[in-house]
This record gives structure tokens, sequence and C-alpha cells, in this order.
């Protein structure tokens, strides 16, 4: 991968949660391959939904300074979000058919150049605001 991927919450989350399992080494591997090309993006919308969920949501919560710790590692793949990605995730809120939150993901993702989002979440194989959509867990049974 030589192109800017855009990670989603749930991938972050995975790779962190002692307790996801094969989904916890597919995501460490892609974010271990990510850091090495230095291709990763993410959105603080992301970083934050990531604390909330790590401390407080998952069957093993992390603590709050190892969270912080994890957070402050992925600041340099942050994106920063205007009022303008607002207005476009408005729009491809409208267009794509999405809720806003997911809508403000792809348009930090369009911000950032990514070309892919990784994402459990959103439709794998679907192009949203010209960028692809995969979920790298499709091949999981």
């Amino acid at each position: 991968m030589n192109d800017k991927s855009f990670i989603d919450t749930n991938v972050l989350i995975y790779a962190h949660d002692v307790d996801a399992g094969e989904k916890r080494a597919i995501a460490r591997d892609l974010l271990r391959e990510l850091w090495s090309e230095r291709t990763g993006v993410l959105s603080m919308q992301v970083l934050q939904e990531f604390y909330v969920n790590v401390t407080r949501k998952i069957a093993s919560p992390l603590s709050r300074d190892l969270a912080l710790r994890i957070v402050g590692a992925y600041e340099t793949w942050c994106v920063e979000t205007t009022p303008k990605e607002m207005t476009t995730a408005l729009q491809i809120e409208e267009e794509s058919r999405i809720g806003f939150w997911d809508a403000l993901i792809v348009a930090s993702a369009a911000r950032s150049g990514a070309l892919r989002i990784f994402s459990e979440d959103l439709n794998a194989g679907q192009k949203i605001y010209g960028i692809s959509i995969e979920n790298p867990f499709a091949g999981m049974n």
C-alpha cells in the first residue's frame, strides 16, 4: 500500500482489545503495515470514539492512562476536521444515505487524501465520495 488509508474507529478498537480474537490480529497487522509505510490517517472523531469505547465499553477496558498514550501515538495520523468537513458530511449523508457520523468519517478521509477507508461498519466494496470502502475482516467466518 503506497496510498493513504483512513482507519475507522472499529479497526483501531479491535487492535487494542485483548478480547477481539482474530479481529485483533488482523487489525494489528494492518496498522503495523500502515505505520511502516507511513500511509495511515484518521480523525479526531476516531480518536475520541476510540478513547470512550476502550475505556468504558469493551469487556476488558484499558486504563485511561494507556488509552491516552495510544491516542497520543496516533496523533501524527490525525487530519484536522474543519467546518468545511461538516458541510461536506451533510452533502455525503444526503447523497449516500448514510448516517451523519459515518459521513463525517468519509469527509475527513477525503480531506486527508485517502483513497480507501478501512471499516467494518461501512459497506465494503462501495465507493463513497470517490473513496473505496474496505472491510479488513471480510474474509472471517
